[in-house]
């Protein structure tokens, strides 16, 4: 069984959950200067003068955004959180992600955030408690995973995509 099929198989190994998390967390914060950079080009463009002014519009820019900087690292392989983690996303066969594949992904991945938040919309609330929601969803998604039998997340599942480990690239000296 070290033929070559057993090497493939190999080459396609899901990262644990904690790593993949942890790149999540990092990617996270990474998108911190997304957002930042992206509302103060939004808010100068529109003359925005109160942060809750043209707050769906933000949020449509944003959401255009997101799309444009997920779908076009995707399609190279991986984010910057993605390669300081050692992850990469490929197609079910292992190749570099086409460009709608890449936007069906940004576009499933939203059930990270969507159905708490439909949830709580029509109740209004308070910070802490929309945080203990958003929060127990997370992990209820990311356990989720367990359930697979790729151990994949289950929107990459719906998206015909795949996260693997990669090995780092050797320093050089």
């Amino acid at each position: 069984m070290n033929g070559p099929a057993h090497a493939a198989g190999a080459a396609l190994q899901a990262p644990g959950l904690w790593r993949r998390m942890a790149c999540w967390l990092y990617e996270g914060m990474l998108m911190f200067g997304v957002v930042f950079i992206a509302g103060y080009l939004f808010g100068t463009l529109s003359q925005t003068r109160h942060a809750l002014d043209n707050r769906l519009g933000l949020q449509a820019f944003l959401f255009v955004v997101f799309g444009i900087y997920f779908t076009w690292f995707w399609s190279k392989g991986q984010t910057l959180a993605m390669k300081t983690w050692h992850i990469r996303v490929v197609d079910h066969a292992g190749r570099p992600l086409s460009q709608p594949r890449a936007f069906l992904r940004y576009l499933l991945s939203w059930v990270w955030f969507l159905p708490p938040l439909v949830v709580i919309a029509p109740f209004g609330l308070p910070a802490g408690e929309t945080f203990v929601l958003m929060l127990g969803w997370v992990a209820i998604w990311a356990v989720a995973s367990r359930f697979h039998p790729q151990s994949q997340f289950w929107h990459d599942a719906l998206a015909g995509t795949r996260l693997v480990s990669v090995a780092p690239r050797p320093r050089r000296t």
